[in-house]
């Protein structure tokens, strides 16, 4: 007996080893989700049961939802170098100093990487420092952009940073020239699969700190693959598209002016959002079958308060296939569809979210409104409120249910 209790005090402190606990963790984390899905099977993301009223204007000449034709090539979408404090050409090649490496824990992909940059400027912690600050539970397998920032204006308010949407590689490379790295949100395909016929893609943040024209190559710090792993421009683009070309600037104030010469107009957030929206218009008028620009078309009206037009524009893109696990980190047609009215959409695309990612907080939301406009009040509190046992710290949650007490 005592030796039995011997090996179990020796398991348990071998387990309440931090790395070791999340290996086992991650592990029994899958084999759920694994046998979760084979009892109720992931199919594609459904798509819309009707045709939307509304249409979206691409052009002036172009008043069709989907333009005729498919070219055989896309616009770069590089404008010309960027003049910049220092120079009016961008340099051929940048290497900025690279932090220590951190490889990312059990979902803390955004964590890692914001620890990552933070550490650019000698900021001492880690990603569990800001984990702590932003999840409530390790589980918890998505930070959006906007929580990132959050952090880093009440955390590490010494420093200074912006985010925006419609990004190109010539603006990634203006701000490395002036000696600020980047991080931006992009997808990537995972190294297994999770369930049968998982599709495997997933969203990834990366801090870029150099780049190579020769070699047309950044250089980027993934806190899953690696330190300085290079990724081509044109991997880069493939990838980025999918998250609208989000972006993200961590400076110094004394550095202000200088993002604010480099973005130009997208330093102004309305600005910057018409620009991204006249972006992805383009985009889908020369790529019309790449459901990315008609899903990014939507989520730049979002932000307009445009809901009649962004579920449209949603719907093109569900028409044409999106990937399972899109709704795990962007949120935008939630919205359209609630303000928009279309209450069997929004149901029709929560629950689907909720079947693959359960934890989300956000699906939970949104399926608890969906519920809430279809009169069921019972169900809608059920949902509210295990969006609040996801995340205790989700604001949102609290007020639907303070919104059922008080309407």
């Amino acid at each position: 007996m005592l030796g039995m209790v011997s090996m179990l005090i020796i398991l348990a402190v071998f387990i309440s080893i931090p790395p070791i606990n999340q290996r086992i963790r991650w592990r029994v984390d899958q084999a759920i989700t694994y046998i979760r899905v084979v009892l109720n099977p992931i199919s594609e993301m459904p798509t819309p049961e009707i045709k939307s009223e509304e249409s979206i204007l691409l052009t002036d000449t172009q008043p069709t939802i989907l333009p005729t034709g498919t070219p055989t090539l896309l616009p770069t979408n590089q404008p010309t170098p960027l003049p910049t404090p220092t120079s009016t050409a961008l340099p051929n090649t940048v290497s900025l100093p690279a932090p220590k490496y951190e490889r990312q824990g059990m979902n803390n992909c955004g964590p890692a990487a914001l620890s990552t940059y933070l550490r650019f400027y000698n900021w001492q912690g880690n990603q569990e420092d800001i984990a702590a600050v932003l999840k409530s539970k390790v589980e918890d397998r998505n930070i959006n952009v906007e929580e990132l920032d959050y952090f880093v204006k009440n955390y590490a308010g010494w420093l200074k940073v912006e985010y925006r949407v419609g990004g190109n590689i010539n603006l990634i490379k203006a701000l490395l020239a002036n000696n600020i790295p980047v991080m931006i949100e992009a997808s990537m395909k995972a190294d297994k699969t999770y369930w049968p016929n998982d599709d495997q893609w997933v969203g990834h943040y990366l801090f870029i700190n150099g780049f190579n024209d020769a070699t047309q190559t950044f250089i980027t710090q993934d806190t899953y693959y690696g330190p300085d792993r290079a990724v081509s421009y044109s991997a880069l683009e493939r990838d980025w598209q999918s998250f609208n070309h989000v972006y993200m600037v961590i400076y110094l104030p004394e550095q202000e002016e200088t993002v604010k010469q480099v973005l130009g107009e997208n330093w102004d957030k309305d600005k910057n959002r018409e620009t991204a929206l006249e972006q992805a218009k383009l985009a889908a008028e020369l790529e019309p079958e790449n459901a990315f620009h008609w899903f990014n078309i939507g989520s730049n009206l979002v932000y307009f308060e445009r809901y009649g037009e962004a579920a449209a524009a949603y719907d093109e893109a569900r028409r044409l296939g999106l990937p399972q696990r899109m709704l795990r980190y962007q949120f935008g047609p939630f919205l359209a569809y609630f303000n928009a009215l279309r209450t069997d959409d929004l149901m029709t695309i929560s629950k689907y979210a909720v079947t693959i990612t359960p934890n989300s907080e956000e699906a939970r939301l949104w399926l608890g409104w969906a519920h809430f406009r279809s009169g069921d009040r019972q169900a809608a509190e059920a949902e509210f409120k295990r969006a609040l046992k996801e995340n205790y710290k989700y604001t949102d949650a609290q007020y639907a249910l303070n919104y059922l007490a008080n309407p």
